[in-house]
């Protein structure tokens, strides 16, 4: 099987968090099952030398990029079996930072998306199936279906778009996509890439992609309620059928404490020796006290409100009240800086906090700690949680994502569990688990130890994630692609065919239509056929109310005024509205 995986970020080349892990990792094992994988990430400066000293010049050519055109080109390198291909393109990523500083979000990755589907007939590699990976790749599956599906080298090309962090959307303007992408207003309808007035890169995959993927089945779950949805919960009800979960694996070789050259001593589940050699090599590097009974409490977080933060701001007094000792690793948000910062110095010799991206550091953090807290508010899968029951560091966690999915709270009526929960976001219940923890800790050491073993010994390893992936694959291979009936026409996405070993697959913009735009009033379920659509002169489309089953009815609006989003219930049928003098139109619920 052929598969080509598309990302911002992959390591060991660049990282920024968990998808760089989920990438590098998960590829090399489908490769070592007998597929032919492959994988595109953006050439960035951040890339260290060793690496470009690597790589090989494979093509170049020029991408049209609205009335510019801008030069692409393709390096290769070779790895654990992969072939990785790196877009190189100096004044998108040849920048001191890898996201978000210089406002053109939307050229930079559109550039990409444009580039991976451009460079593959140049390439000569078809593959079976293309997996984006977050917003980032969101375009891929929608430029795919909109320009490029009709011609042949294409068509049977099927795509899967997985979601890491529904948080992070790649939300722009619609007028500067459709300048670098070329695609007409038609597309930018509340069931396709508008989202309340915007563009959106990552419901572009969501819409677009043959089948949806995240990265915990509790998150998958979860994300389909307004609470976890992002405004996306009514998209991702309507996609249920096309909708899982796959919990992510970890690197069971990085992350070895019996093979690990980056902690002090080497240990095992059965001889736990050199993990109490790590501990006071950890105090000793941090300027902890020297105390090898007091237990040692980790976090390795970005310092943000989704891990879980405010609810350690608000007990850290009680938490210190505790014989324990704090070590925090991470970059982010001031007031959690702050807040480290100050607990350092109001307990010397008890908290040690590094505010930086050290990935050596985590190792021995993790080999000399005695328990990782992570009481995220959310947690699409979570790799820390399981990185710490590697090491015999035992989790406190809050039962949510792929939180919930990993580590079970010990229950001591049967015996069974391998770490400890709480499940309401409270701090309070937060700091009643980790006394629990604490108490298990000092008072049951035969039970302590039981779980590190277990903890230990489990299976974290991509091995079972990847089958499952290759299961997916393989039945979307065995079905033909569904083919909504208004992407049927060509003419909505004129692109000129060229023999593919030549000239790279590009989709001119097309000509822009008059003033007014015509938004659709159309579901989002696939299986339903769209509704007529009515002009009207509001310049501006109407905010998006995704419907489940059902689409709403288009109401007329007085001229010249915006019209109001209407609410849609995924079980209920919308109301019929009636046209009025008034000012502006209100929608009736049932």
């Amino acid at each position: 099987m052929n598969i080509l995986f598309t990302a911002s970020e992959c390591v060991p080349f660049v990282k920024t968090g968990g998808l760089a892990d989920v990438v590098g990792a998960l590829a090399p094992v489908l490769a070592a099952k007998g597929n032919d994988v492959r994988v595109m990430v953006p050439l960035y400066s951040a890339i260290p030398q060793e690496y470009m000293e690597q790589m090989q010049h494979v093509l170049d050519f020029e991408i049209e990029l609205g009335w510019r055109k801008q030069y692409c080109g393709i390096e290769s390198l070779q790895k654990d079996g992969v072939t990785y291909y790196f877009v190189d393109n100096k004044y998108y990523f040849g920048r001191s930072y890898i996201y978000g500083m210089g406002g053109d979000e939307y050229e930079r990755f559109g550039f990409f998306c444009r580039a991976a589907l451009n460079a593959l007939p140049l390439l000569q590699f078809q593959p079976d199936i293309i997996h984006a990976h977050d917003w980032q790749s969101g375009m891929v599956p929608a430029l795919l279906r909109i320009q490029y599906g009709h011609l042949p080298f294409f068509a049977e090309i099927r795509t899967v778009f997985t979601i890491h962090n529904l948080q992070y959307q790649g939300i722009f303007g619609i007028p500067e996509v459709q300048g670098i992408l070329g695609l007409g207003d038609e597309y930018f309808t509340n069931d396709k890439l508008e989202c309340y007035g915007c563009a959106n890169f990552m419901k572009a995959g969501l819409v677009y992609a043959d089948e949806i993927t995240t990265v915990s089945p509790s998150y998958a779950e979860e994300i389909q309620t307004a609470y976890y949805g992002e405004r996306m919960d009514g998209l991702l009800r309507a996609k249920h059928e096309h909708l899982s979960g796959v919990i992510n694996g970890i690197d069971v070789k990085e992350y070895d404490p019996e093979n690990d050259p980056l902690i002090p001593a080497r240990y095992t589940a059965d001889d736990l020796t050199g993990k109490a050699e790590c501990k006071r090599a950890l105090q000793e590097e941090l300027g902890l006290n020297q105390d090898p009974n007091t237990p040692i409490v980790a976090i390795i977080s970005r310092l943000s409100n989704q891990k879980g933060l405010d609810l350690v701001d608000r007990v850290i007094s009680e938490i210190m009240s505790e014989n324990l000792q704090l070590v925090v690793l991470g970059m982010g948000d001031a007031k959690y800086v702050n807040l480290f910062s100050w607990a350092e110095q109001r307990y010397p010799g008890r908290v040690a906090a590094r505010f930086r991206m050290d990935g050596p550091l985590s190792h021995r953090i993790y080999a000399g700690a005695d328990i990782f807290l992570m009481p995220s508010q959310f947690e699409p899968c979570g790799l820390s949680q399981m990185i710490s029951l590697r090491y015999g560091t035992l989790p406190v966690v809050r039962e949510t994502g792929g939180l919930r999915d990993t580590v079970l709270s010990y229950n001591e009526a049967n015996g069974a569990g391998n770490g400890f929960t709480f499940f309401n976001y409270n701090a309070h219940d937060m700091l009643y688990v980790l006394r629990r923890a604490l108490y298990f800790y000092w008072d049951q050491k035969d039970i302590w130890h039981m779980l590190q073993h277990r903890g230990m010994t489990d299976d974290y390893s991509w091995s079972h994630s990847a089958e499952m992936y290759l299961s997916l694959y393989r039945d979307m291979l065995a079905h033909p692609a569904e083919t909504p009936a208004e992407e049927a026409p060509v003419e909505e996405a004129p692109v000129e065919e060229a023999p593919v070993e030549e000239t790279p697959v590009e989709a001119p913009a097309p000509v822009k239509k008059p003033r007014a735009r015509k938004p659709k009033a159309e579901p989002v379920s696939a299986e339903e056929k769209p509704v007529e659509k009515k002009t009207t002169r509001a310049r501006k489309p109407k905010a998006e109310a995704v419907a489940a089953e059902e689409a709403p009815a288009p109401a007329k609006k007085p001229r010249g005024r915006k019209p109001k989003a209407e609410p849609v219930s995924a079980e209920e049928k919308p109301a019929e509205k009636k046209t009025t003098r008034a000012r502006k139109p209100k929608a009736k619920e049932e």
